[in-house]
C-alpha cells in the first residue's frame, strides 16, 4: 500500500521553513553543545579564558532553558483542568462522553501496543545489548542516582491505580501530581455535566481560565527560539556527538522504532480510520513536535499541541478532552523506549529471557509508561518499575541502568516528539469519526497562522 512517503516529507519540510527559526534553534544548540564538549567544559577543564567563558555562558543557557521550560509548565495544570471540565461541558451528552472515550482507550491501546510490539521485535532482533559490557561504565553519581530511584520505586506497582486517586485534590495541585488531578477533574466535569444549567458560572469560568491560559502560551512562545537554543546546547554539552558512535546499535535500534511509528504506523492508522491526509496532517503540527524534541517534555508542548490542532480545524470539543488526557496517559514513545532498555539491560547482563518474559515486559512497559510524568526523563524513571516487576534487583542492573541515565537525554527528546505525534493522531481520528473536524480549514495549509 502506498503511504506517501514522499509527501509526507515535504510536508514536513514545508512546516519546518514556515518555522525556520525553531529548526535552526535545535541546529543551532546541538553545533554550540557539541562544541562546548569538545572542549571539555562539561568535563570540568576550565584551565583556559575561552573555556571559563564558555561554562559561564552554559550556565546562563541552563537558566534561560528552565526558564523556558517552567513558563510553560506553570500553565499546564490550569490548561488541563479547563480544557477538560469546557471539553467535557460541551459535549454535554453522556452517551458522546462515553463515545469520546470508548475511541480515544481503542486508539490509544491500539498505538501503544504496536509501538511495544516494534520495540520488542526490533531489540530481540538485532540485540544491541551483546558485548556491551566492554563500554558500560559505571559513574559513582551516577549510580547513587539510580538506587535512589529505583529505591523511591519499590513496591509501587502494587499502588499504582490507587494512587491515581487523590486524597486531597488541592494537595495533588499544590504538588503538580497530573494523573490525580486528570482523575478529579474527569469526576468534576462528569458532575458539572449532569447538573444542568446550574453549572454555568463555573463552566463560564473555566472557559475563560482556557482562553486566558491559551492567551499567555502565545506570549510564551514568543521565547521559544532562544528558549529551545539554550535546552538543545544545555544537553548536547553533556555527551557530545560522539556518544552515537559509541552506543549506535542501540541508538540504531531506538531510532528505527520511533521511525516506523512516526511515518509508518501513524500513516497507517489515520489512512485506515479517517480521512485525513498524512501530509496535511503533519504541515499542521510540526509547529508542536518541533518545541516537544526542544523541550523533551510532552506537558510543556501540550498547550501547543492543542493551538495547532484547533486552529488546523480539529473542534475545540475533542482537543480539550483528548488531548490533555494523551499528554498524560499516552506514552507510546515512552513505551517503545522502555521495552528496548529493559530487553537490553537483560541482554548486556546475559539474562535469558522466554517469550512470556518478554510479553510480561510489553505489559509492564504500557503501564509505567501511562504512570509516566510528562516531564524530562520522567520515562527512564519509570523503568525501575518494570525491572521490579521481572523481579530482577537494583545490584543486578545498577551499571547498565547507569549508562541509560547517562544518554537518555538526547532519547527523550525522540520519543517526546512520537508522543505527541500519537496524541494528535488519536484526536485527529476521533474528530474525523464524529464529524467534529473542518476540513476545508485542514487542508488550506497556505492559510494556516502561525503558532510560534
Amino acid at each position: 500500500m502506498k503511504l506517501h512517503v514522499q509527501t509526507l516529507f515535504v510536508a514536513i519540510g514545508l512546516g519546518i521553513k514556515r518555522n525556520w527559526h525553531i529548526f535552526l534553534a535545535i541546529i543551532a544548540g546541538i553545533i554550540f553543545g557539541n562544541f562546548v564538549f569538545e572542549h571539555g567544559v562539561t568535563q570540568g577543564q576550565l584551565d583556559t579564558t575561552l573555556n571559563i567563558r564558555l561554562f559561564q555562558f552554559l550556565k546562563f543557557l541552563n537558566i534561560v532553558g528552565q526558564a523556558f521550560i517552567r513558563m510553560i509548565q506553570m500553565i499546564v495544570i490550569p490548561l488541563v483542568c479547563s480544557a477538560i471540565v469546557v471539553g467535557i461541558s460541551s459535549i454535554g451528552d453522556s452517551k458522546q462522553i462515553g463515545k469520546f472515550g470508548k475511541k480515544m482507550v481503542l486508539y490509544y491501546g491500539i498505538i501503544t501496543v504496536v509501538a511495544v510490539s516494534i520495540g520488542a521485535l526490533l531489540v530481540t532482533g538485532i540485540k544491541p545489548g551483546l558485548g556491551v559490557q566492554n563500554y558500560i561504565s559505571a559513574s559513582d553519581t551516577l549510580q547513587e542516582q539510580v538506587n535512589s530511584v529505583l529505591a523511591s520505586q519499590k513496591g509501587q506497582l502494587g499502588n499504582l491505580f490507587l494512587n491515581m486517586i487523590p486524597q486531597n485534590p488541592l494537595e495533588s495541585l499544590a504538588k503538580g501530581e497530573m494523573i490525580p488531578i486528570i482523575f478529579f477533574a474527569l469526576i468534576f466535569s462528569l458532575a458539572l455535566s449532569k447538573v444542568g444549567e446550574i453549572n454555568r458560572p463555573i463552566v463560564s469560568f473555566f472557559e475563560s481560565v482556557f482562553a486566558a491560559t491559551m492567551k499567555v502560551t502565545d506570549w510564551i512562545m514568543i521565547f521559544a527560539a532562544p528558549g529551545i537554543f539554550s535546552l538543545t546546547a544545555v544537553a548536547v554539552s553533556s555527551f557530545g556527538l560522539s556518544i552515537f558512535s559509541t552506543i549506535s546499535k542501540f541508538f540504531a535500534v531506538v531510532f528505527v522504532g520511533f521511525i516506523i511509528q512516526l511515518f509508518i504506523v501513524y500513516p497507517l492508522i489515520l489512512k485506515f480510520f479517517s480521512k485525513v491526509p498524512v501530509g496535511t496532517f503533519y504541515t499542521a503540527i510540526i509547529e508542536a513536535l518541533l518545541v516537544a524534541f526542544g523541550t523533551a517534555s510532552s506537558s510543556a508542548t501540550l498547550p501547543l499541541t492543542i493551538a495547532c490542532c484547533e486552529k488546523r480545524g480539529i473542534s475545540h470539543k475533542v482537543c480539550s478532552f483528548v488531548l490533555p488526557l494523551g499528554a498524560t496517559l499516552n506514552m507510546d514513545g515512552t513505551a517503545l523506549f522502555q521495552t528496548v532498555a529493559v530487553i537490553f539491560l537483560t541482554q548486556a547482563y546475559n539474562i535469558t529471557l522466554e517469550p512470556i518474559q518478554i510479553i510480561q515486559i510489553m505489559l509492564l512497559a504500557i503501564i509505567a509508561s501511562s504512570t509516566s510524568a510528562g516531564i524530562p526523563g520522567a520515562g527512564l524513571i519509570t523503568i525501575a518499575l518494570v525491572l521490579n516487576g521481572l523481579g530482577l534487583t537494583p545490584e543486578q542492573l545498577v551499571v547498565g541502568f547507569a549508562f541509560l541515565f547517562s544518554i537518555d537525554r538526547v532519547v527523550d527528546m525522540l520519543r517526546t516528539t512520537v508522543n505527541v505525534a500519537s496524541d494528535a493522531v488519536v484526536a485527529s481520528v476521533i474528530a474525523d469519526n464524529e464529524n467534529e473536524i473542518n476540513y476545508d480549514l485542514l487542508n488550506n495549509t497556505d492559510d494556516y497562522k502561525e503558532i510560534i
